[in-house]
Formats: C-alpha cells, sequence, structure tokens
C-alpha cells in the first residue's frame, strides 16, 4: 500500500517543521563504490559480524542482507532519526548528506541535502559519492529512490522501527554499519536504564488512564492505529491508548472519542499552536473527562517520535504529560510549549 500523506498542521512546513510528526504520519498511514564495496544479498536470518573486522554483512530492517567491505567514510543519512544515531554515536563527522529537516544536534542542519518530503535528490547523492546510505523503511524513503540507488552501486542499508525496543535495535544496527559498536552499545544501554526507570516509577501508579494522543489536528483529529509505534510508547508511559479501530485509518471522529472517554488527552501537535484552551472549546469535547479534570496536556512530539537516541528522554516526557505526580526524572531535551500545563522543559 502507498503511504497516504495527512495534510499537515498550520504552520506550513520548513525546516522548522516536526519532522518526527511527518514520519510518524506516513509510517502510521501505511501499515557499490570505492570506498566501500556493497552487495545485496539474499536475505539471511542473522547478522555477521566478525569481531573487530571487516567484511560485514548485516540484514537490515526489510530483510535485505549488504556486504560492507571496510569501515565507511562518507554517510549519508535519509532521515533526522538516522541523522541523530549517528551524532550520538560520535561519528558526525562521517556524514556528508542529511536531510532538508534534520534539526538536531545543531550541526545536522548545515549538512546538504539529499532528501526532502518528496523523496531523495539523487542526482546530489550521487554527487557527494557516499559509501552509505542510512534510509527509512516503509515508504519513508520511496522504495523506487532505494532501489535505484541500490543498481548504482550504492551501500543501502534501510531501516525500520515499530515498536521501542526496534528503536534500540536499529541503533545497535547502524553502529555496526560505520564501525561504532561500543558507542552503540552505550548509547542503547543508558537508553534502557532510563527506560527502566520510567517504566518503574509508571508502574508504582496505581492508575492507568485512557490515553488519547493526538497526532493531528486539522482538517480531522488524527489518532494511533492500533499495535502503533505511538500505541507502544503510551502503554510503557504507563497508559491506555486510545486508538483508531483499523490499523489502516488514521482519523478518528470526535462521536469515537467521546465513546472511549479519553481520561488524558496529549497533545502531539502543541507545537503548532494547538493548546489546552482551544481543545476545550471544542464543539462536543467538554463531555470527555480529559477536558473536564483539565488533563489535556502538551508534549515535545520530536522527541516523543523520533525513533532516535533522544527516545527514552520523549518517553519520560511523554510519561509525565500521563502522570504529572510520578517520580519521574524531567527529560533534558525537549522544546517549550503552551503556557498551560508546560511538561517539558
Amino acid at each position: 500500500m502507498d503511504a497516504l500523506i495527512l495534510p499537515a498542521p498550520k504552520p506550513a512546513m520548513g525546516r522548522g517543521f516536526s519532522f518526527a510528526r511527518l514520519t510518524l504520519v506516513l509510517l502510521l498511514v501505511m501499515a557499490a563504490l570505492p570506498a566501500c564495496q556493497a552487495t545485496v544479498l539474499a536475505p539471511q536470518p542473522t547478522d555477521q559480524v566478525p569481531e573487530g573486522g571487516w567484511p560485514r554483512m548485516l540484514v537490515d530492517d526489510e530483510g535485505t542482507t549488504i556486504e560492507i567491505a571496510q569501515p565507511p567514510q562518507r554517510v549519508i543519512s535519509l532521515s533526522p532519526a538516522n541523522t541523530e544515531i549517528v551524532f550520538a554515536l560520535g561519528a558526525g563527522e562521517l556524514l556528508v548528506g542529511g536531510t532538508d529537516f534534520d534539526d538536531y544536534p545543531a550541526e545536522a542542519a548545515a549538512l546538504p541535502d539529499v532528501a526532502t518530503f518528496t523523496g531523495v535528490l539523487l542526482e546530489q547523492a550521487l554527487a557527494l559519492d557516499p559509501d552509505l546510505v542510512l534510509a527509512a523503511g516503509n515508504n519513508f524513503t520511496p522504495p523506487g529512490d532505494i532501489e535505484r540507488m541500490r543498481e548504482l552501486g550504492l551501500a543501502v542499508l534501510v531501516v525500520y522501527a515499530e515498536t521501542v525496543e526496534g528503536v534500540l535495535a536499529d541503533i545497535g544496527l547502524i553502529g555496526q554499519a560505520i564501525g561504532a559498536d561500543e558507542a552503540a552499545a552505550e548509547v542503547v544501554d543508558e537508553m534502557r536504564q532510563r527506560i527502566a526507570r520510567v517504566e518503574a516509577a509508571t508502574s508504582a501508579v496505581p492508575q492507568r488512564p485512557r490515553v488519547f494522543y493526538q497526532i493531528g489536528s486539522e482538517p480531522e483529529i488524527y489518532a494511533p492505529a492500533p499495535d502503533s509505534f505511538i500505541a507502544d510508547m503510551v502503554v510503557l508511559a504507563g497508559g491506555e491508548p486510545i486508538t483508531t479501530a483499523d490499523p489502516a485509518v488514521f482519523s478518528i471522529s470526535v462521536e469515537q472519542l467521546v465513546a472511549q472517554d479519553p481520561e488524558v488527552i496529549v497533545l502531539g501537535d502543541a507545537a503548532y499552536g494547538v493548546c489546552p484552551p482551544a481543545v476545550g472549546a471544542r464543539p462536543g469535547w467538554s463531555s470527555m473527562t480529559a477536558v473536564r479534570n483539565g488533563a489535556v496536556r502538551p508534549v515535545d512530539d520530536t522527541i516523543v517520535t523520533r525513533p532516535g537516541p533522544r527516545l527514552a528522554e520523549g518517553l519520560a516526557a511523554l510519561a509525565l504529560a500521563i502522570h504529572p505526580d510520578a517520580d519521574i526524572e524531567p527529560p533534558m531535551a525537549g522544546t517549550s510549549l503552551c503556557p498551560e500545563g508546560l511538561l517539558v522543559r
């Protein structure tokens, strides 16, 4: 199924547009070169990584095995999450190209753009002479672009995490691909520890409220699908996610929301001016428990839904939005949102 692109909330998209939200919408609505010769092989059951050595044969998230002959020296990233991962592994100097939505860390914004909302800028990508391309699956990087790059001899590793555990695995996979195995293990270990602390704190809270995570609100109200990445995050954060009834449908009616009666509403689109007072003023919303009790709270969607190294901090932010009184250390990174109910600092 081709990805259905939902209308973006206002303001219009630009480099400041939250690519995490764009990623989520695209992913959810679905349901070689001289320095590093890459050969696309038949899918293999496991990765084969010689200890401390090369070549390496890695199986990506689409089941394709690529052989990487030697440590890459020129890497391009086709998603902001992949860009963040490379920087977090201390290998930002390897990146020679990124996307026009890269915004973290600050150095990422200066990378030459080789991907946009519409796809890969193939000529620009080839001109950078990469020996490894980090793409995103499930149609986030158009499959035709991936196929064409491989036809031209580029080593393309595709990652796509459907769960939090999948994000941790992808960080390890990218670490293997660029020769930063130890750094990846350290990042993953730190994330696991942070996630465990959040889960321990939320498990100590007796109530698991019904939570509606609002992905977007124009022109319709958009909600997580069953068994989606956001739903997984809500569960880990100590809530019961309210989802659409169909894995292929990502809009939800007011009638459905009223029937499911959210006890907490988390505004993933708060960065676009959608704040608690506006939500409470919507026709039909005043009867919801979350609105009556003032439990409509903004969150920094970027750290909550971008599948990268800040995800554990995003989980903490989401858990605090659901359980404001829980004993959870506030996230160290995030964007200040809405004066009302500010939880991310």
